[in-house]
């Protein structure tokens, strides 16, 4: 079966048969491959920019037994005698860090396209590794910083977000370049990727030499991280929820009267008369204009959930309909929440994403608020049927993907033209490409528990390794925390002090009360959401005092704060980070899973135990590290027992840093 190369640009296509194989430079040290079966390649939705910037110097070799292209520290051929197979290697010494596996002599190809529905299931292999490990691949709850071993559906849903995005300790950044639906399977005998169903295998590598370097590199080619605003910065105040304006303000009052800096307040969802007004309450929110004054007076800015549910009775529901703004189903009735007689704005249509804006604008912006939390934007069908969705880009197999990068980009365009200079949003999902439409990313609707605490020390990090360096969750949990319970204020106490040393400080969730009080005003009681309290002095006083501390002490980090995130910006290198970015030399920074460094110089070793109150904390080698607290030397390289008494963790910061904590 002889097989035909011909030169396309500064790449090739390789063919054989009925498949053809594209290669091309792309940005520096990368390469995207494209595989179709079909007569040509498809111009598709995905992740990568169009035009990334390639160096000069890119090097192409065909002959009789390869096809080989190198681009700067990336080679990437193709062996022609042996069956096609695409392996990629570091240029400097030749090294292979990837190569793709041949499964068995009955199923010749590493990448396998069977028919499905007009288009193709597709799966493509790697060889494994048992050394490697690998991390990214966006934020998942299974509580694995190292994801080798694991299998995971790319699939957004409720806590878990898919960003098919992963570094390796080998040296190499990988991204399937493809929205839909799927799987990945880091196993032991391949590295498998799944696709339900497409059109063709879309990819990108890159070989750098080290993880901060592999993150600039994929940032290059995806999109630089957009300016995170001041007002981010600081303590964020949330509840679900805060019924009413003078309920809120009442707090915020509060708040300021004990001097507690607080940057945000937060106006849950329910605001609205019906799902799809996108508009305030005015029984309830009688003056917005009044209370975004009163409340920047008081140095705090107002930010308002937001969901893309479009009710059928709402006011918008006829004109999105006959105008086609809306999700659809591939069979059955128009809906994607049936008990509540709901379906969701398509955020891929472009107009859809018009629309809404507008009415973002007439019900928020017009009051002077700017700041929008985006709820539910996986989005979260009920039932998830993503197989029976139709979006403007394609099927919900195909395109699903998408759905939360083109909600970000509704707003961050909408608030662009509104002369805002640093649009940010806080959302629930996100994919590739999210970071350069102002996304921040919350995680979600988990439970108020120490071993879910635990979790998201990975999945905070993780997302971080996937591309978005903005990232939070809800403090003390979302569910199942009782206020009055000791436990509970335990925990809460160490998720704040977690909390402070995530890019964004945010305390939300809705909480139980063994003790419980009436609704704060009268006619608004709720028994699905009873209206407990989750402020600082909501948990007694010891609670409240060291809570209290946490929030001046990242009163105080806001200068280096600041100084991360414009970091982040030129260089795509996340705030939040294992400890292996910035000591890629030392192995056994490569096994910590459950400490992080915040910035270069501040080394974080989170409590997420009840009880504990010391734990060990390894030091990478490379430099000395001083107590954040004691001011006690430590030398690198050494694990010792941290103290960890309830009023605070361990923290550390690099020797030869003037960064202080202590207050």
């Amino acid at each position: 079966m002889e097989a035909l190369t011909r030169k396309v640009g500064n790449g090739f296509i390789w063919q054989r048969e009925h498949e053809q194989v594209w290669v091309e430079p792309w940005g520096r040290n990368g390469v995207r491959v494209r595989v179709t079966q079909e007569a040509g390649f498809r111009d598709l939705p995905n992740g990568l920019l169009d035009d990334p910037r390639t160096p000069d110097g890119v090097r192409l070799e065909i002959d009789a037994n390869a096809v080989t292209l190198v681009n700067g520290e990336m080679t990437c051929s193709i062996t022609i005698p042996r069956m096609g197979l695409v392996t990629f290697s570091r240029t400097s010494d030749s090294k292979v860090l990837l190569q793709e596996q041949r499964k068995t002599t009955a199923e010749h190809w590493a990448r396998t396209f069977v028919p499905e529905r007009g288009a193709w299931k597709i799966d493509q292999r790697f060889v494994a590794s048992d050394d490697e490990k690998l991390y990214g691949l966006g934020q998942r709850q299974h509580g694995y910083l190292d994801q080798k071993g694991c299998t995971m559906d790319l699939m957004h849903r409720n806590s878990e977000v898919s960003i098919p995005f992963m570094v390796s300790s080998k040296g190499y950044g990988f991204l399937w370049n493809n929205p839909g639906l799927g799987r990945v399977a880091l196993g032991r005998n391949d590295t498998r990727w799944t696709m339900d169903q497409g059109y063709q295998i879309d990819y990108y590598v890159v070989i750098d030499d080290s993880p901060a370097a592999i993150l600039e590199r994929y940032a290059d080619v995806t999109g630089k991280p957009s300016e995170f605003p001041e007002w981010g910065a600081g303590f964020w105040q949330c509840k679900l929820r805060y019924k009413t304006q003078k309920e809120l303000l009442a707090v915020a009052r509060e708040y300021h009267r004990r001097q507690l800096p607080v940057s945000v307040m937060v106006i849950d969802f329910h605001h609205w008369s019906k799902m799809g007004d996108w508009t305030f309450d005015p029984g309830c929110w009688p003056d917005p204009k009044a209370m975004v004054a009163e409340l920047k007076s008081m140095g705090m800015e107002c930010m308002v959930s937001v969901w893309p549910t479009v009710d059928f009775s709402c006011e918008n529901y006829e004109y999105m309909k006959q105008h086609g703004l809306l999700l659809r189903n591939e069979r059955g009735a128009p809906m994607q929440n049936g008990a509540a007689l709901q379906t969701f704005y398509d955020a891929t249509n472009p107009a859809a994403r018009r629309f809404l804006w507008e009415q973002i604008k007439k019900g928020y912006v017009q009051y002077g608020i700017r700041l929008f939390w985006l709820d539910t934007m996986e989005p979260e069908l009920i039932p998830l049927e993503l197989d029976n969705t139709r979006f403007h880009l394609g099927t919900g197999r195909e395109v699903a993907g998408l759905y939360p990068r083109c909600h970000h980009q509704a707003f961050f365009e909408g608030l662009v033209a509104e002369g805002e200079p640093a649009p940010m949003t806080l959302g629930r999902s996100a994919w590739v490409g999210s970071q350069r439409y102002g996304a921040a990313i919350w995680s979600a609707d988990i439970p108020s528990t120490f071993d879910s605490l635990r979790r998201q020390v990975a999945g905070g990090l993780n997302i971080a390794m996937s591309g978005i360096p903005y990232w939070t969750t809800d403090i003390g949990g979302f569910h199942g925390g009782d206020i009055s319970s000791p436990d509970f204020r335990e925990l809460m106490v160490r998720w704040f002090q977690y909390g402070v040393f995530c890019p964004i400080m945010r305390l939300h969730g809705v909480r139980k009360d063994s003790a419980p009080k009436a609704d704060a005003d009268e006619g608004k009681a709720d028994p699905n959401h009873p209206n407990v309290s989750n402020e600082v002095w909501s948990y007694g006083e010891e609670a409240c005092a060291i809570l209290s501390d946490q929030i001046r002490l990242r009163d105080r980090l806001r200068p280096y704060i600041m100084a991360q995130m414009k970091a982040a910006e030129v260089s795509g290198l996340p705030p939040m980070r294992p400890l292996f970015v910035d000591f890629p030399a030392d192995a056994q920074a490569w096994s910590v899973e459950d400490q992080f460094m915040f910035g270069p110089d501040v080394l974080v070793a989170p409590v997420v135990t009840h009880g504990t109150r010391s734990r060990p904390v390894y030091l990478p080698d490379g430099t000395a590290w001083r107590d954040a607290w004691t001011g006690e030397e430590h030398a690198g390289g050494t694990t010792f027992e941290a103290q960890a008494p309830l009023e605070r963790i361990p923290v550390f910061v690099r020797a030869g840093s003037d960064l202080k904590l202590a207050g």
